[in-house]
C-alpha cells in the first residue's frame, strides 16, 4: 500500500533587523557599513566589565559572527574561536579574513586555524610535539580558530610530557587570550557543555576576568543559574525579546524600514511541509519519486540554484547519482556538499545547480540558493536548516525565479500537530512572521531529552582531575588560592561534592582492576572527563567512491558499517602504507593519528540500497547486568549477522576490547519512545546466549558517553508486571 503524503504550505514574511544607534564615532567600520544593533550591543557587552559572559541569539544570517570579531576588529583584543566541525571552522576563517581585507585594523592581527589533522601535520613539519605545536601557533595568532576539542584537551594536559608542568599549555594560552568564542554552542549535548563549564571555571579560578561569547545559544534558565552560581555576570544579547525584527507585509512598509536603514536578514519565502510515514528511507524515497518536480523548479526559472539537506550520509551517496543522471540529461550538474573549505573541489561545488548532502556549509552564503529541500532531527535543527533560504536578492546571476521556495520533509506527526484536528496552530495557505512560526517549530516538534541529570551526575569527575593538577607539586603554591576557588565553584555549579566523586571514581577502578587486574584509571572515568568520549568502535576507511584520492582516508562507526556499508576488509600496515603512499604521490600531508586505534580496516565499495539487520551480542547472562541499572564495562562483545562474511574477522577484534556500556532490558524502540532519545543517538540492540535466537532483540545497549547518558536517566525506570514506566 502506498503511503499518502500531506502537504500544507504557507508564507514566511521577510525579515529586517534593527540598526544600532548613536554608534560611537571611535568604532572604525569600513565605508557604507552600518551595525545592527544586535551587534553593538555585544560589542558594548565584551567592553563592559560588568560582564563576563555574554549571549547572542540572533536569527540565522544576521551576522552574529560580525558581532564576535568587532571588538579584535578594532585591533583591541585577541581571540580564541571555537566551532564544533572542522569544516565550519575552515569556513569561518575564510570569513574572518574577509572581514581583516574589510576593517584593515591597525595592528594587522593574523589568523591560524588548528585542527587535530592540521596540529599533526604541523608538528612534523615543524619537528615539534604536540603540545609545543600548539603553543607556537597560538604564539603567532591574534585569532586562533580551533575546536572546543582541542580547547578542552590543552586544560586537561592531554599534550604534554611527564617533565612539563600541568598549566604549561593553557597558563599562556589563557593569559594571552583576551575573548573566547563558542560557535553553533546548541548544537552539543550534556557533555560538551559540562566540558565548557569546567573549563570556563578553571580559567576564572586561574585568572584574571575573561570574556566569554555564546553565539547560536539559546541559553537555558538552568545553564544561566550554573554560570551565577560560580560569579559569572550574563548578559543575553536578544533581538526578539527586544522587538528589533519587523516583518513587513507590503513594499511600502519595507521600503520606509530600508529607508531607516533597517537591513533585510530574510526573504520572504514559500514554505511547503510534506509528511513523512515513520520509516528510514521515507525521505529517500519520496525524492526519488519526485525527481522530474524537482527537476521542473531549475527547468522553469533558468539560473536557480538548490539544495537538499539530509540527516543521513548513506542517503546522500545513494540519491546524487541518481539526481546527477537526471539533471545531467538538460545540461545542469550535481555534486554532493562535503562543506570543503576551498581548493576545485569546492570551486565545482558553488558551480553545481543542485547540491545534496548533510552539511549546510556554503548554502546560502557562498551558494546562494532560491530553492531549498531539506529533513531535520530537531526543532532546533529546523530552524537552522531552513535559515539557509532567502540570505540574498532574487537577481543572483541572473536568474529568473520570482521567489523562494522550500520543502521541508518532515514526520507526519509533526505535520498533524501543525495543521490538523481542533488544535491545528497554522491554516493551508495561512501567511506568517518568522518569529511566531519558529515558537511553533520549538513548541510542537517531538521533545527531546536535554540530560539535564548529567551535570549532577557526571559534570564533576573532570572537575576533579583539573583539580588535581592545580595540586601538583610543581605549581601547587602558584595556585594556592585556586585550588579552593575552583573546587567550590565547581561543587557548586554542579550541585555534588568532590568527596562522592573521589569515592565513586575509586569503586570504578576497583571494578576496573577485578576485571581486567590492570592499575590504569577505569575507562568509565576517562569517557567522563573526556569531550566527545571515546571511539572503540571506531574503524579505517578507504573510501573507493570519494574522487579526491586525499579524501578517501575515513573513520565510520561500525554500527554504520554494518548498517550501509559494502565493505572489503582490508589490514591496517596496507590501510597505511597506502595513505603513505597516496600523501606522497600528491605532494600533500594527511594526518594518521585518527586511525591509532581503529578496530579493524576496510575498503568501502558502494553504499547498501536498504539498511541490514545485525545486532550486539554477549556470551553470558544480560539479566544481572541490566539488573544492576549502573554504567559498566563489558568484555566480550560481538556482532551478530549471519550473511555477513567479514563479520568474523571483527569479531577477533571486537570481543577483546574493553567496552563501557549501559544495557536495558527493553528494545531499543521502546527506550527511544520512553526517553525521548534524539534521533541519532547511539543506541543499538543485543542479545545474549539465552536471546541470540530471537526475532527480535530483547536488550537494548548503549556505549560511552551515550552510556553515561541513559545513566542519567535510569531512576526513572521501574519494573512492574515486566513493563516499563516513567515516574
Amino acid at each position: 500500500m502506498r503511503y499518502v503524503h500531506f502537504m500544507y504550505s504557507i508564507q514566511l514574511k521577510p525579515v529586517y533587523s534593527c540598526p544600532a544607534d548613536g554608534v560611537s564615532q571611535n568604532i572604525n567600520l569600513p565605508d557604507g557599513w552600518k551595525l545592527a544593533w544586535h551587534q553593538y550591543e555585544t560589542l558594548k557587552a565584551l567592553r563592559n566589565p560588568e560582564f563576563d559572559v555574554v549571549f547572542n541569539t540572533a536569527m540565522t544570517g544576521d551576522g552574529k559572527s560580525l558581532a564576535a570579531y568587532l571588538d579584535v576588529l578594532q585591533g583591541e583584543c585577541h581571540a580564541i574561536a571555537l566551532y564544533p566541525t572542522n569544516a565550519l571552522a575552515a569556513d569561518q576563517e575564510n570569513q574572518v579574513q574577509n572581514y581583516i581585507n574589510d576593517f584593515q585594523p591597525p595592528n594587522e592581527p593574523r589568523v591560524n586555524r588548528l585542527s587535530g589533522p592540521e596540529l599533526e601535520i604541523y608538528a612534523e613539519n615543524e619537528g615539534l610535539r604536540k603540545g609545543s605545536a600548539i603553543a607556537s601557533r597560538a604564539g603567532q595568532s591574534e585569532i586562533l580558530i580551533t575546536n572546543p576539542d582541542i580547547f578542552h584537551y590543552l586544560h586537561r594536559g592531554a599534550y604534554l610530557t611527564g617533565k612539563d608542568t600541568p598549566d604549561k599549555l593553557w597558563n599562556r594560552i589563557d593569559k594571552d587570550f583576551d575573548q573566547f568564542i563558542f560557535d553553533e554552542f546548541h548544537v552539543f549535548a550534556a557533555p560538551q557543555v559540562a566540558s565548557v563549564l569546567n573549563t570556563m571555571l578553571l580559567i576564572q579560578a586561574t585568572n584574571r576576568r575573561k570574556k566569554f561569547l555564546f553565539l547560536s545559544a539559546t541559553p537555558s534558565d538552568l545553564l544561566l543559574k550554573r554560570l551565577a552560581k560560580a560569579g559569572f555576570r550574563c548578559r543575553v544579547i536578544n533581538p526578539i525579546d527586544e522587538g528589533k525584527y519587523q516583518f513587513p507585509e507590503t513594499p511600502a512598509e519595507a521600503e520606509a524600514l530600508q529607508a531607516d536603514h533597517w537591513r533585510q536578514v530574510a526573504r520572504s519565502i514559500d514554505l511547503t511541509f510534506v509528511s513523512m510515514e515513520p520509516t528510514s528511507k521515507a525521505s529517500e524515497t519520496w525524492l526519488k519519486e519526485n525527481q522530474e518536480p524537482i527537476l521542473n523548479q531549475f527547468l522553469e526559472h533558468p539560473g536557480s540554484k538548490g539544495a537538499i539537506i539530509l540527516n543521513s550520509i548513506a542517503a546522500v551517496k545513494r540519491l546524487t547519482p541518481v539526481f546527477r543522471e537526471c539533471f545531467a540529461q538538460h545540461g545542469l550538474t550535481v555534486r554532493e556538499n562535503t562543506g570543503l573549505s576551498g581548493g576545485q573541489e569546492k570551486a565545482e561545488s558553488l558551480a553545481a545547480d543542485l547540491l545534496i548532502g548533510t552539511s549546510t556549509i556554503d548554502v546560502g552564503v557562498d551558494f546562494k540558493i532560491n530553492f531549498l529541500i531539506f529533513e531535520s532531527s530537531d526543532a532546533g535543527n529546523f530552524i537552522q536548516r531552513l535559515g539557509r533560504l532567502g540570505r540574498h536578492d532574487k537577481n543572483i546571476q541572473g536568474g529568473s525565479f520570482d521567489g523562494f521556495r522550500a520543502y521541508a520533509l518532515v514526520p507526519n506527526f509533526f505535520v498533524e500537530r501543525l495543521f490538523a484536528g481542533d488544535q491545528a496552530v497554522l491554516m493551508d495557505g495561512e501567511v506568517c512572521d518568522r518569529i511566531h512560526f519558529q515558537n511553533l517549530i520549538r513548541d510542537k516538534y517531538r521533545q527531546i531529552n536535554d540530560f539535564e541529570g548529567y551535570y549532577k551526575r557526571w559534570g564533576a569527575v573532570q572537575s576533579v582531575y583539573l583539580g588535581r593538577q592545580l595540586s601538583h607539586d610543581a605549581v601547587k603554591t602558584q595556585y594556592k588560592d585556586s585550588v579552593q576557588k575552583f573546587q567550590r565553584s565547581c561543587e557548586q555549579v554542579f550541585d555534588t561534592r568532590f568527596g562522592q566523586v573521589f569515592r565513586q571514581m575509586k569503586d570504578w577502578s576497583a571494578e576496573w582492576h577485578d576485571l581486567t587486574g590492570q592499575k590504569s584509571s577505569s575507562p568509565i572515568a576517562e569517557d567522563a572527563r573526556s569531550f566527545r568520549g571515546s571511539s572503540p568502535l571506531q574503524c579505517g576507511l578507504y573510501d573507493l567512491t570519494e574522487r579526491n584520492e586525499r579524501d578517501r582516508f575515513k573513520t565510520y562507526d561500525l554500527p554504520g558499517v554494518l548498517s550501509n556499508l559494502e565493505i572489503e576488509m582490508w589490514n591496517k600496515s596496507a590501510f597505511l602504507n597506502t595513505l603513505k603512499e597516496t600523501a606522497e604521490r600528491t605532494g600533500q600531508p594527511i594526518a594518521k593519528g585518527r586511525f591509532k586505534h581503529c578496530l579493524g580496516f576496510m575498503k568501502l565499495q558502494s553504499y547498501r540500497e536498504e539498511r541490514l539487520n545485525w545486532k550486539f551480542t554477549y556470551p553470558g547472562d544480560l539479566q544481572p547486568i541490566a539488573d544492576a541499572y549502573k554504567v559498566q564495562v563489558l568484555i566480550g562483545l560481538q556482532v551478530w549477522q549471519p550473511d555477513n562474511p567479514w563479520a568474523s574477522s571483527i569479531n577477533q577484534q571486537l570481543k577483546k576490547q574493553a567496552l563501557v556500556c549501559y544495557v536495558l532490558r527493553k528494545s531499543v524502540r521502546e527506550v527511544r519512545l520512553q526517553l525521548q532519545l534524539p534521533m541519532h543517538f547511539q543506541i543499538y540492540s543485543i542479545s545474549d546466549a539465552n536471546s541470540v535466537h530471537d526475532a527480535n532483540a530483547p536488550y537494548s545497549v548503549a556505549f560511552g558517553q551515550s552510556a553515561l547518558l541513559i545513566d542519567t536517566l535510569a531512576n526513572r525506570f521501574r519494573h512492574e508486571g515486566g513493563e516499563i514506566w516513567v515516574v
